[in-house]
């Protein structure tokens, strides 16, 4: 490594800092001698913040402007939430280069307990896929948009009621004691790569695909690469209700079988489809099991819902759940 200075590309948030200086400090443990500068990039998602995520006509919203500057030479990696990447290949000239040790997965609740909801109590979330999966739980919540950073989050917590928030975000803010709740991934499916950062440089730099490399995680990387194949099949995004996990049956997951559980659902709830496969190869094992998704009872009306951008007029009373 002849390179002595680095340049990392994040978003500004308290949360997209700290995971650049996590991998700055990766980075320096297997290479002393690197120099890391990060390069602070506002994104559409961060200048549009009171607007629901769903709203923007493009993906990515947290993404392409970080992206940007990698592809202009102003930086030499992106560092991304993973959960935020769209579906589908990087950009001409990039490439996923690592994924280093996730974090739990799993969402969380902040304010009250689940089961110490009362009937009509608000949950705020702009996820559409939490809204979905707490609605099919606990039809007689009541659900309001929710945007904006961690500090904002926590400030917003309806009273009498909840957030929904990722259990990474608050463990690596040191504030998972507010956490009222973990939810289990049978209750939640998480979204696809939740926990786990992204890293992207360009793809004529070997030199710093190398070094990322020297931080990937396989058993992550392979897990992540499952779960957004199923993602990608699908064709949706972080505005849609689509959920994914992945987990190694083997070890560390750098080879072997993969065991990978998902989900797509009406937003309201009322029609959740769900399914959990196996594989070696994270790629086809995704992209089959989206396959199966798609021809459950079901899925034509979720796909008729998402066209005419509406959850409403299924017209089943409980929802439908085939695993």
């Amino acid at each position: 490594m002849t390179r002595c200075l680095l340049r990392l590309a994040t978003r500004g948030s308290d949360l997209a800092l700290f995971q650049a200086k996590l991998v700055s400090r990766r980075l320096r443990g297997i290479a002393p001698e690197l120099e890391v500068e990060l390069v602070v990039v506002e994104t559409a998602g961060d200048r549009r913040s009171e607007v629901p995520i769903a709203s923007f006509t493009s993906h990515g919203v947290f993404v392409a402007e970080v992206e940007q500057a990698v592809l202009d030479g102003r930086a030499d990696v992106a560092v991304h939430s993973a959960k935020d990447l769209p579906s589908g290949e990087p950009p001409a000239g990039l490439v996923l280069a690592s994924i280093p040790d996730r974090e739990d997965p799993r969402d969380a609740l902040v304010g009250r307990p689940l089961d110490s909801l009362a009937p009509g109590a608000v949950v705020a979330s702009g996820a559409p896929r939490r809204r979905a999966q707490l609605a099919r739980l606990r039809p007689d919540l009541a659900f309001v948009q929710l945007r904006g950073n961690i500090a904002t989050r926590l400030d917003r917590v309806p009273d009498g009621g909840a957030a929904v928030v990722a259990l990474a975000a608050l463990r690596r803010l040191g504030l998972e004691s507010r956490a009222a709740e973990v939810l289990s991934v049978s209750a939640m499916l998480p979204q696809v790569g939740q926990g786990a950062l992204a890293l992207r440089c360009r793809a004529d730099d070997a030199t710093v695909a190398e070094l990322l490399a020297r931080i990937d995680r396989p058993g992550a990387h392979r897990c992540v690469l499952a779960e957004r194949a199923f993602l990608a099949r699908l064709g949706g995004g972080c505005d849609a209700p689509v959920a994914a996990h992945a987990t190694p049956l083997e070890g560390d997951g750098s080879s072997g079988e993969i065991a990978l559980d998902g989900l797509v659902a009406s937003e309201d709830g009322r029609v959740v489809l769900r399914r959990s496969s196996t594989g070696r190869d994270p790629t086809r094992l995704g992209t089959a099991l989206a396959e199966v998704v798609l021809g459950l009872d079901g899925a034509s009306q979720i796909a008729a819902l998402r066209q005419a951008g509406t959850t409403g007029g299924i017209g089943a009373a409980s929802p439908v759940e085939t695993r």
